[in-house]
């Protein structure tokens, strides 16, 4: 399978300096990512940020689609090559074992490409690309993305959601996607910073945890 983007997509900016969200989805929105999927993903992602020399600074994995709040460590980069890197191997081996085991699911994702049949997984295009370059964007991109199982009714509280770096952030992790330290130079002060993501907080909330290093950008000049 190929991963392909819209010849019209929304416009981005790879700009040094900038964080990105990213939210890319399943094709047909559907539910996907489950307890099979999600450990492959969360592989891809680890592995992609390596490689292409991303920091993963917080991300969520809903059923049917995905949030990365990313900063790319080189000034020059390629948002389109490091999803790329993310969704391609994983939807190679989600088809490889739809083909062994489903093949109703197959046939919703099959689509014709000439004269043979392709499966995508992942909806065709490269998703939702909006880059943050002030702290108080980032705080609130962070808060969202960590709010969308809690939103959509799958839990109560926002640490309660496995695939989600929500527990990283209050020393509780729930997998094994550690997200990446926020450099000093991206943090606001301390107080904000708690202020911004107690909504995420449990009763096991740690305060020591949200160190504005760990949760906070600078505005780019």
């Amino acid at each position: 399978m190929h991963y392909q983007e819209r010849q019209q997509r929304p416009r981005a900016f790879n700009d040094p300096g900038h964080a990105h969200e990213l939210t890319f989805s399943c094709d047909h929105k559907y539910p996907f990512l489950t307890e099979r999927t999600c450990p492959w993903l969360a592989r891809e992602i680890r592995a992609a940020c390596e490689e292409v020399r991303y920091s993963l600074w917080a991300y969520v994995f809903m059923p049917d689609h995905v949030h990365l709040v990313v900063w790319p460590r080189d000034s020059v980069y390629n948002d389109s090559d490091f999803l790329k890197r993310v969704k391609e191997p994983v939807s190679r081996e989600a088809v490889s074992f739809l083909k062994q085991t489903s093949s109703d699911w197959l046939m919703k994702i099959r689509v014709p490409r000439g004269t043979k049949f392709e499966h995508h997984f992942w909806q065709p295009g490269r998703g939702h690309d909006r880059n943050i370059i002030e702290s108080r964007t980032l705080l609130s991109m962070i808060d969202y993305v960590h709010n969308n199982p809690v939103r959509r009714g799958l839990v109560t509280q926002a640490v309660d959601w496995k695939w989600s770096s929500t527990g990283w952030f209050l020393g509780q992790p729930r997998n094994n996607l550690k997200p990446d330290r926020i450099p000093p130079e991206w943090s606001e002060s301390a107080t904000t910073s708690r202020k911004r993501v107690v909504v995420c907080a449990s009763p096991g909330f740690r305060e020591d945890a949200l160190t504005p290093a760990t949760l906070s950008s600078r505005v780019v000049k």
